[in-house]
Formats: C-alpha cells, sequence, structure tokens
C-alpha cells in the first residue's frame, strides 16, 4: 500500500533500508530454504524464462508471442534540454512476448512472484522497482512463504509490481498481459485469475476486456497459492517504456465512445493534499490557463470511460507528472502535452507514451534545478512541485506554437 501522506517524503531512504534489508536477509534464507519444506522460499532466481525452462525442464514450457522491439525516439523538448533521464531511453529494445507456463506452479504476494516447484523464481516475470536482479527481490525478505492454497486446474497471473495500487500499472502492466495471453495461447480457458479487483478503476477496466464475471484469486501480501496449471503472460512494458505494441493494443481494446461534449484543452489537477507531487500554486497556473480555454479536469472524479472519452477528445494537455497521464494512450493524433516535474523525478513513462500516437507534440518543464550529477536515483517520488510562472508561460507558448 502507499505511505502515509505524513512519511512520504523518507520514502528514499526507506528504500535503501529496504534493499539493504532484502539482501541480508535473503543471504540467510536461501541458505537455510529447505528447513521451511513447502513454504521455503526460492532457493535460486533467473534473469530469463530461458533459463527458468532450463533448470526446471519438466515444470516449465514457454509459448512464444511477437518478436521484440527496437524502439529509437527522439528526445523531446523541453528545459532543461536533452534531460538524461529521457536521454537514456530513447534508445531500447523491448524483449519478445510470451507466456510461461509453469505445472505446479506457485505464486506469492502482491507483487506475483512466480516460483517452479523446483525452487525457483523466475525474475523476468517477477520484477520489481528499484531493484537490480532477482537477489534484491523482496520475497527474501521472507523467512518462508505463507500457508499455500491450491487452485485447481489453470490460473493466469495477471498482477505485477506496483497493480495493487496503481492506476498506470494496472492499465500498462495487467491488462496487456491478457493480450500476451489471447496472442500465446488463443484457446486456452483459465479457471481462475491471479488479479486485483479491489478498486472501482481495476473492476471498470476489467469489465470493459471482457473480464468482468471471471473467478479472481485477489492478490495480497499475505496470499501464496498453487496451481495445477500456472500461466504467467509476460510483463509487456518493461522499465515504463510503452512498447507501440502495448499502447496499440489498448486503443484497439478500449475505445472512446461520446467525445462530442468533451473540452479540448485540459490541465489535469492532482488535487491539494500535500506530499502527492500535486501543483502547489495551481490556482496561479489555472489563472493563467482558463483565459486560453483550459478546463481543470480531476480524473478520480470520472469513471475510465470518461477519462477515456475526455483525454480522446482532448487537443492539448497539461498536466504534473501522474497516473493521470496514463490516458495519453486513449488521445487522437495531434495532440500536444506538457508535462510538469519535479526536480528530482523526472520519469520517462508518459513521453514514452505520447511518442507512439502519430504527429503528437510532447514538451516537458523541471520545475526547479537538481544539483546532483546526471545518473543520480530519482527518489523524489512524492516531491511536490512549484512551478516558475514566467517559466510556465513560456513552455506553454513554446507548446501551443510548436
Amino acid at each position: 500500500m502507499p505511505l502515509p501522506s505524513a512519511i512520504q517524503p523518507a520514502w528514499p531512504l526507506l528504500k535503501r533500508a529496504h534493499l539493504t534489508a532484502t539482501r541480508g536477509v535473503g543471504a540467510v534464507t536461501r541458505r537455510a530454504t529447505s528447513l521451511a519444506g513447502e513454504r521455503a522460499v526460492p532457493s535460486i532466481g533467473t534473469v530469463s524464462v530461458d533459463e527458468t525452462a532450463r533448470l526446471d525442464p519438466q515444470h516449465v514450457r514457454i509459448h512464444e508471442g511477437g518478436p521484440a522491439e527496437h524502439l529509437v525516439r527522439e528526445v523531446p523538448f523541453g528545459q532543461p534540454a536533452q534531460h538524461w533521464a529521457l536521454e537514456r531511453r530513447a534508445d531500447y529494445v523491448v524483449p519478445r512476448r510470451f507466456t510461461l507456463e509453469i505445472s505446479d506452479g506457485a505464486i506469492v504476494g502482491n507483487y506475483a512472484a512466480h516460483i517452479t516447484p523446483g525452487g525457483v523464481l523466475d525474475y523476468e516475470t517477477s520484477t520489481y522497482f528499484g531493484v537490480t536482479g532477482w537477489k534484491d527481490h523482496p520475497i527474501f525478505l521472507r523467512a518462508r512463504l505463507p500457508q499455500m492454497e491450491h487452485v485447481e486446474g489453470t490460473l493466469v497471473s495477471l498482477a505485477t509490481r506496483g497493480s495493487h495500487a496503481n492506476y498506470y500499472h494496472f492499465l500498462l502492466d495487467v491488462l496487456p498481459r491478457y493480450g500476451v495471453l489471447k496472442e500465446t495461447m488463443p484457446d486456452v480457458r483459465p479457471d481462475a485469475w491471479f488479479v486485483n479487483t479491489g478498486s472501482g478503476y481495476q473492476r471498470q477496466l476489467l469489465g470493459m476486456i471482457g473480464l468482468g464475471d471471471v473467478r479472481v484469486v485477489q492478490p495480497g501480501k499475505d496470499v501464496a497459492v498453487r496451481a495445477d496449471t500456472l500461466l504467467a503472460p509476460c510483463i509487456p512494458n518493461p522499465d515504463l517504456i510503452a512498447p507501440t505494441w502495448t499502447t496499440g493494443w489498448l486503443k484497439e481494446n478500449l475505445p472512446a465512445k461520446e467525445t462530442a461534449d468533451k473540452p479540448t484543452r485540459l490541465y489535469v489537477t492532482r488535487g491539494s493534499a500535500k506530499n502527492t507531487r500535486r501543483l502547489v500554486n495551481e490556482d496561479e497556473v489555472m489563472a493563467r490557463l482558463a483565459p486560453l480555454g483550459f478546463v481543470s479536469f480531476d480524473p478520480g472524479a470520472h469513471s475510465v470511460q470518461e477519462q477515456i472519452d475526455t483525454f480522446t477528445r482532448a487537443e492539448v494537455i497539461v498536466a504534473p507528472h501522474g497516473a493521470a497521464l496514463s490516458n495519453l494512450v486513449f488521445c487522437s493524433p495531434g495532440v500536444k502535452v506538457l508535462e510538469l516535474f519535479a526536480p528530482k523525478y523526472v520519469n520517462p513513462c508518459y513521453w514514452t507514451i505520447a511518442d507512439n500516437i502519430p504527429d503528437s507534440t510532447y514538451h516537458y518543464l523541471v520545475c526547479g534545478e537538481d544539483h546532483r550529477p546526471p545518473g543520480s536515483p530519482m527518489n523524489g517520488v512524492l516531491t511536490d512541485i512549484t512551478v516558475d510562472l514566467r517559466d510556465f508561460e513560456q513552455a506553454l507558448q513554446r507548446l501551443l506554437d510548436a
């Protein structure tokens, strides 16, 4: 679950402590894993499904899908120019698509860690935030796994890191995994689905793609299940890079319906709660936007379909960095976007979505200076944003003139 707002500023320190603890505890639990029986943590991990299949060939099978995708993108215009956090995502190879099948496979936790009967953690389908490899996976903070429940038949794992509480990860990671399953195993008829349904938007989105009435195993911190057959489609959006296949699949399967009454110029608000990446001087910004025809849009006050319809209609969008910009997926060709960042959290995930839209224009404005060297951790995840109004007016005019 998200941290309480009062301690959000401590997130970078807590993350470092979490990684340190994971490495230390994991080194012990992996050595003592045989003592826990069925509840033992994985004894080893792999970097790819191919290695997982090699280590446990009796239980593992790979169903191939589409090929790898080499993305080459031009770094967008913004202030400061050629920001390194965007530049490093300009050239990226997205791995091939596949579904991993594990006979008698287990799945553990909110982060949906997939484990073979031989005790192998498949890291490629079980990735986690801010870690560099399988040894840092938070499953190794456990002395032993939760009590296993058995699921008869075929269980499909759609959940992944962050999908229990974040609109972006549910939209860009969870739903396309269903698309991968349909591509790689079109005739499969699952008995149950491991997917979050606790939020209204999750239930809405699942219903919109035809999974509204399926049997669900609800992920949770202390949930562990073993299925006769576990299917884990690949995470088709690794490193938040928005492959063209992913955004194309979403737009095709979640079409707009009623757009005629929607505004063409949007300012997307994040509200007024502290430590949420809100825009502190939002009233002053809106005083400049409103005369230009911009309407403030609060996505949390609208259904998913209304969000899709609104973003489809929009011609110009201004917003602080936030999950509502996931809806850029549904924008029409020619849309113009200005994204506002705090200096210690510049994230390329919405630029990469916008870059997939034909004839789009994406600009960014980093609101403040980061005196750390390039490559420093982008750990100011929920830092509030205060924009210099002169810089903002200039950035907005450049966007409108583009």
